[in-house]
């Protein structure tokens, strides 16, 4: 397939060079998009159908069977071979049982080996003598090692993870879940679905997906492409409020003040009390006629563009266009017949120039906030009976500021910068917005991110229980609320695929104490994993546990508190063992990768040494955030988890 469009030939097909150029280039995305991928095989699964799909069952339609795969795949005729996992035809093979069989007599389930087939496996669904069975080859590939980035799970796609990855493009999903079930992965391909079912208009809107760092992003870019798409583009909500360069940082209670969503009014207020209302008319010279336009006409006009609530710049740039047209209609009344060129012209007029810049001056964002900021009485008149005098003052700068460029900007600051700047001009809104790890987000970033997707949908993925910033979302209502998508559905995976039972066990023991109202996590693997706690007394204990876990197959990750990082990085470097930073891909030569707890969110390996949780809860402000980022520590672990401490456990793991 990728030959025959290399071979293609466009000097008989092209009018000009920029057609020629625009050609080109798709061709060139198109042989992209058909690369080879190294021990990936083309298909997994094989359907029988009873009758051919779409055929009139009463008539005895002959079945007929299909092969299901990552990608569409077809012979040098053009015949299909193997059908996309995302076409309707292949949906039974997600969807289909003994109870509702869907028409579909055998389903075959492929095993490989380094892209060898090695196995297969069938189940004949309309057979009623034949007993519902856990398919081993299913349950081998969920638990398979993972080295390297993350892959699709194409081939493991469980029914209710099917049901959210084939939810239309109209709606917005929320997806609650907990560690190891999946919801990155169903997020992920439930892009990869709108862009085969819904490719021209998302091509024309684009796809986002928000990830909570680069080391998160990296991790997971390879599973979109490897199915395909090439065009989803990746960010940090710090990405997409890149205003101004961030230097600086709050405290916990400033920056949750900044986040929260009552800023918003403030900042409208802020913005809005650029308008001054008129107090003298315009008056219009053209020729030897001039047209006056009274102080209480132009005041009409300012009060309902501001009734209108519309964009404050295109409310600035309609003005003029409003004092022109009520001189027109004193042209008309005295006999001339005037036109839109006519109209236009006195828009452009000195005079009406004049009276827009002092009635609707334009505004910088960033000037805005930066006086908000540093001006306590200007931020005293607009937050007045929004935030309280103590809220006022800790969020007010101590030292005074020369200008944007100098001013030690924090990522709250540059939020509050992006909600001025939609204030002032409409953000671009996009077709479909993925938003990971969506629970650390503040209200106002959730703002930040709905901008992006007012016209489109949204997928918002995370687990409650793994809220570990002091705004952490209390509740998906509320979050989904400031996200403007208070309609999307909210969906919950407790089904367990990555985490082993005996690991995800021990750490629901935090639940209670973080997140009482969630449901625990269960597991549905049958292998109970690798567990163990062990006292420690020395730093070379920790690179011990390590060098056993590295004995097996897989990665590994040494998990430890951030403060932490230095002492343990001596004794690996000591010990003469190589490491990676988190995000960075492992290899068959270095599987091990340092990860300091404030990192670890979103990422897996298949073997874990959590160093010292006491000290991982200690490094958060509060008991709660720190009990919440040991959870997502102690839940990284695909295969084995062990546990080392010098100092006593917390309380709440006994």
């Amino acid at each position: 397939m990728r030959e025959d469009v290399e071979n293609l030939d466009i000097k008989d097909v092209t009018a000009n060079w920029v057609n020629a150029a625009v050609l080109q280039h798709q061709i060139d995305e198109r042989i992209k998009a058909l690369a080879d991928l190294s021990h990936t095989p083309l298909f997994f699964g094989r359907l029988d159908y009873l009758h051919a799909p779409g055929a009139d069952k009463a008539e005895g339609a002959d079945g007929e069977r299909f092969y299901i795969g990552r990608r569409h795949v077809h012979d040098a005729e053009g015949d299909p071979m193997v059908i996309d996992w995302r076409a309707p035809v292949s949906q039974p093979f997600y969807r289909a049982s003994k109870k509702d069989p869907m028409d579909v007599g055998l389903r075959r389930r492929f095993g490989y080996t380094g892209g060898d087939l090695t196995a297969y496996e069938d189940e004949h669904l309309s057979d009623p003598s034949e007993a519902a069975a856990t398919s081993k080859l299913l349950q081998q590939e969920i638990e398979r090692p993972r080295v390297g980035p993350m892959r699709d799970i194409v081939a493991t796609i469980q029914p209710e993870q099917d049901e959210i990855v084939r939810s239309g493009l109209s709606g917005s999903v929320c997806v609650q879940g907990g560690p190891g079930t999946g919801k990155t992965a169903v997020g992920l391909h439930r892009v990869a679905y709108l862009l085969y079912a819904h490719r021209e208009r998302l091509a024309r809107t684009g796809t986002l997906v928000i990830g909570p760092n680069k080391s998160f992003l990296h991790y997971i870019e390879q599973v979109l492409p490897a199915l395909g798409e090439l065009e989803v583009k990746q960010a940090t909500v710090d990405d997409l409020v890149a205003h101004v360069e961030v230097r600086g940082t709050d405290d916990a209670t400033a920056a949750v003040i900044k986040g929260d969503a009552r800023m918003a009014e403030v900042l409208r207020r802020a913005v809005r009390s650029h308008v001054t209302l008129p107090t003298e008319g315009v008056v219009v010279v053209r020729g030897s006629r001039r047209w006056r336009v009274p102080a209480y006409e132009l005041e009409t006009i300012v009060g309902e563009l501001l009734d209108r609530d519309i964009r404050y710049g295109a409310a600035r740039e309609a003005l003029p266009q409003r004092i022109a047209h009520a001189v027109l209609v004193q042209m008309e009344r005295s006999g001339e017949a005037p036109d839109d060129r006519v109209q236009d012209a006195v828009a452009r007029n000195t005079a009406v120039k004049a009276a827009v810049k002092a009635i609707w001056p334009p505004v910088d964002p960033a000037k805005l906030v930066l006086r908000l900021l540093t001006d306590a009485d200007f931020l005293a008149v607009h937050a007045a009976g929004i935030l309280d005098e103590d809220e006022q003052k800790e969020i007010l700068w101590s030292k005074p500021v020369r200008s944007v460029k100098s001013a030690k900007w924090s990522p709250a600051d540059a939020v509050l910068i992006d909600e001025a700047t939609d204030l002032v001009q409409r953000t671009h809104s996009l077709g479909h917005v993925v938003l990971d790890e969506a629970q650390d987000l503040s209200p106002m970033q959730y703002r930040a991110v709905g901008r992006r997707c007012t016209t489109g949908s949204a997928t918002v993925l995370g687990d409650l229980a793994q809220g570990t910033t002091p705004w952490a979302t209390r509740s998906w209502d509320e979050a989904l609320a400031h996200l403007g998508k208070g309609e999307a559905v909210i969906e919950e995976l407790t089904a367990g695929f990555r985490v082993p039972t005996d690991v995800i066990t021990y750490a629901s023991r935090l639940l209670p104490h973080i997140a009482p109202g969630l449901t625990p996590v269960a597991s549905v693997r049958e292998n109970p994993g690798f567990f163990e706690v062990r006292p420690t007394t020395a730093d070379e204990q920790v690179v011990d546990a390590c060098e056993e876990l590295l004995r097996n197959e897989g990665s590994i990750g040494l998990i430890a508190a951030d403060a932490r990082i230095p002492a343990l990085t001596e004794a690996l470097t000591a010990a003469g063992l190589t490491y990676l930073g988190p995000g960075e891909e492992t290899t068959a030569e270095t599987r091990l990768t340092l990860v300091p707890a404030s990192l670890a969110k979103g990422l897996e390996y298949d073997y874990v040494v959590l160093d010292e949780p006491q000290a991982v809860v200690d490094g958060e402000p509060d008991e709660r955030t720190g009990l919440r980022r040991l959870y997502v520590a102690l839940t990284r672990a695909v295969s084995g988890l062990t546990v080392t401490h010098a100092a006593p456990l917390p309380q709440q793991l006994a």
